[in-house]
């Protein structure tokens, strides 16, 4: 059994939780293999990077996250997640908390992302990453609430 098929197989049983743990761990270790293992086995997937172009299918976001893991691991941490979940489908909107590290040390930066799973046959599963720029500074809670659109 190879290794992407031994990954998928243990996310089966998991949650859309678990899953977004399994992704988060990946980008922290730069691994691809466990990183597309969280994804479903769709063409319709996407994934959109800060400030980047649209990504679809799991070819393309292999590629992209293939040339980010060429500069390192994605230093990344979910925090404040909040969530609306179903039977077959949850979204997850979470504060990525980001340490960049550069010539007078590690920095941090705030990314604003949206994870969607949808529960399948082979189980739950990544169909949709969608990440904003943030800010340089972790906003308060009270901010959030404050927040309105347009």
């Amino acid at each position: 059994m190879s290794t992407k098929t031994k990954l998928r197989a243990a996310a089966v049983g998991g949650t859309a939780d678990d899953v977004e743990t399994a992704f988060y761990e990946a980008l922290q270790r730069g691994d691809i293999e466990a990183l597309m293992a969280c994804w479903a086995d769709d063409d319709e997937v996407f994934c959109v990077h800060p400030g980047g172009p649209r990504l679809v299918g799991t070819g393309a976001i292999r590629a992209a996250f293939e040339q980010m893991f060429a500069n390192g691991a994605i230093h990344a941490r979910p925090a404040r997640v909040r969530k609306v979940e179903s039977l077959a489908s949850a979204v997850h909107n979470v504060l990525e908390r980001v340490e960049v590290l550069t010539a007078q040390g590690p920095h941090h930066a705030f990314v604003l992302a949206t994870n969607v799973y949808h529960k399948t046959a082979q189980g739950w599963h990544l169909v949709a990453h969608h990440a904003s720029p943030g800010s340089a500074h972790e906003p308060d809670d009270d901010n959030d609430a404050r927040q309105t659109l347009h």
